[in-house]
């Protein structure tokens, strides 16, 4: 006999609301691997389609991720990241809590196409350095860093170790770069195979992508990035103040 629509959304409802509780309470905490679908349908004595259900649940809450092949684990919770001011990777996660490395996956002089030559108010083709770099936060890629910088100044910077010192710190503790401020552009984007890769998510996965232009005084670009964030790790918030009516 079919159970009755009612019966069933409050038996898988009620197995999402004990696991939430549970790693609410930090009895499942982060990393954790919740138990195998066996295992939770012999404890709440209900049909694998509703435990399937309660997971799904959990997961769109963004409370538990599925890794194939290896189980269900308690997620992080999703950074929030405040757009109000001028600020580097380091410094965002330090402001939430959360320890930042970085790991360097090439430093190379490349030349300049349209895009960064535009943004560096460099001619096109002009030579310039790129660096790329996977961030993380407590162990966990959370960015994908593609960093330009001109000839000059960027043979200064790959010229230190970038997997502990900060791109913005170097520019303006150690070579007098003053950044003054930045023009931010974001978009959702499907990450690529390099991007997929370096994230640790599936290829054409939604992730957020940030072009930044970084200004010095008198209005000099100093640097552009393009900054690949996971989607399913952080999201971006900023308030707004409205114009004065006449």
């Amino acid at each position: 006999m079919a159970m009755p629509a009612a019966q069933n959304s409050l038996l898988y409802s009620r197995v999402e609301t004990v696991l939430s509780g549970e790693i609410t309470d930090g009895l499942l905490k982060v990393g954790d691997q919740l138990p195998t679908e066996d295992a939770l349908i012999a404890r709440f004595k209900v049909s694998r389609i509703t435990v399937r259900r309660a997971i799904r649940n959990l997961v769109n809450r963004g409370l538990v991720e599925i890794r194939r092949g290896k189980g269900t684990f308690v997620a992080a919770p999703k950074i929030t990241q405040e757009l109000t001011e001028l600020s580097g990777f380091v410094e965002d996660m330090h402001a939430v809590g959360r320890k930042a490395t970085a790991r360097v996956i090439s430093k190379e002089i490349v030349t300049a196409d349209a895009t960064v030559a535009s943004a560096l108010a460099l001619t096109l083709g002009e030579r310039v350095v790129r660096i790329r770099r996977v961030r993380l936060a407590d162990g966990v890629p959370l960015s994908f860093d593609e960093t330009y910088l001109g000839l000059e100044i960027g043979r200064k910077i790959i010229g230190n170790n970038l997997k502990v010192e900060p791109i913005f710190t170097l520019l303006e503790r150690q070579y007098g770069v003053p950044l003054i401020e930045a023009e931010y552009k974001l978009d959702a984007v499907a990450a690529d195979s390099e991007v997929a890769r370096a994230l640790r998510v599936k290829q054409n996965s939604p992730i957020f992508r940030i072009e930044r232009t970084t200004y010095s005084t008198n209005g000099r670009p100093v640097d552009y990035e393009k900054l690949y964030y996971r989607s399913d790790l952080i999201r971006f918030v900023t308030r707004l103040a409205r114009k004065p009516t006449r």
